[in-house]
């Protein structure tokens, strides 16, 4: 018998119309253009305005963009995985809200959160399910409304965040391709460093919290940039040598969009030159747990059945780690 892997099979997007340019944020903050673009790469970031919609619209639409594409039926789903730091509320799994609106009855679902690094833990559970040969479509998706918990007063933050979906589809495979290696880490010291102080059970939302604006990601930047920096690095080099890469077997290196500098630090590690790099944080900023599928979905149509790609990503815990697949398929 030959050894069943996961592969991704199909990708699908949503991605707000409301554009959030540097420009319109130098009338709301003290910042500029020229210091955001320099210090992390963002020029626009999509911001979803729709009228009460949570992450499950964008999730749901991105759903819908993947089965339209691929011609998958919903019924034919067998796990839906929601990979976000925002779900729609507490308690209620989004996932599920997800799976019964898009019309996946034979589905089972759940949230995943590991900020930064949800998609990526995302992969390595969806293929753990394919692997075990249960299930045998599994849908992921990334998705996070990062602006309902961005202070828009607070330049360190505001600059960064946007929101966004992506998914992809992942299906048996027995020629070899798909989730190869992976190596994932999590460190609790980063809990001091990238929070949200209020609102879980160690401080439960309350008049003061409000007030306070304890309701919003604070992050000890330079701390965060010198962890990712060093851990993003280091673990996409040594998946590297783990499974025997030089950088001329790398096709793609698939990044967290947190930081251009943070990016072009992993690639130069791995030595990647820039047009093996994938980057759209120009165009969106740090989508969380989109960052990653949302990259695959811009760059589908230059992706070749075979290709090695490396994924990367970091968050906040701090959660980390590095992910090798083959590619399956021309799109």
């Amino acid at each position: 018998m030959k050894k069943r892997t996961a592969a991704i099979t199909a990708v699908g997007a949503y991605l707000p119309e409301f554009v959030l340019s540097n420009k319109v944020l130098e009338t709301m903050v003290d910042t500029n253009d020229e210091w955001i673009t320099t210090r992390t790469g963002i020029k626009e970031r999509r911001i979803l305005k729709e009228e009460n919609a949570g992450t499950s619209f964008m999730a749901i639409k991105a759903a819908e963009d993947l089965m339209r594409k691929s011609g998958t039926k919903p019924e034919e789903i067998d796990f839906i995985l929601v990979a976000t730091a925002t779900p729609d509320m507490p308690v209620a799994a989004t996932a599920a809200y997800v799976a019964s609106e898009i019309g996946a009855k034979n589905a089972f679902a759940y949230d995943l959160q590991a900020a930064c690094s949800s998609f990526l833990y995302g992969m390595s559970t969806a293929a753990s399910y394919i692997e075990s040969g249960r299930y045998k479509k599994v849908l992921l998706i990334g998705a996070d409304k990062m602006s309902s918990i961005i202070d828009y007063t607070d330049r360190t933050t505001c600059i960064i965040f946007g929101d966004g979906a992506g998914a992809v589809l992942f299906e048996p495979n027995e020629e070899g391709l798909g989730l190869q290696d992976e190596h994932l880490r999590s460190d609790g010291i980063g809990r001091q460093f990238l929070k949200i102080e209020a609102g879980g059970s160690i401080l439960p939302p309350s008049e003061e919290t409000v007030k306070n604006k304890q309701h919003f990601v604070h992050q000890d930047g330079k701390s965060v940039f010198k962890f990712a920096v060093s851990n993003m690095a280091d673990v996409s080099k040594l998946i590297m040598d783990r499974n025997d890469l030089t950088h001329e077997d790398v096709q793609w290196l698939v990044p967290h969009q947190a930081n251009k500098r943070i990016i072009d630090a992993t690639a130069n590690r791995m030595g990647l030159d820039d047009d093996k790099v994938m980057i759209n944080i120009h165009k969106y900023g740090n989508t969380t747990s989109a960052t990653l599928p949302l990259l695959l979905h811009d760059y589908e149509k230059q992706l070749k059945k075979g290709d090695n790609l490396v994924f990367a990503a970091f968050g906040g815990g701090f959660t980390w780690g590095a992910i090798y697949l083959k590619w399956a398929y021309n799109a």
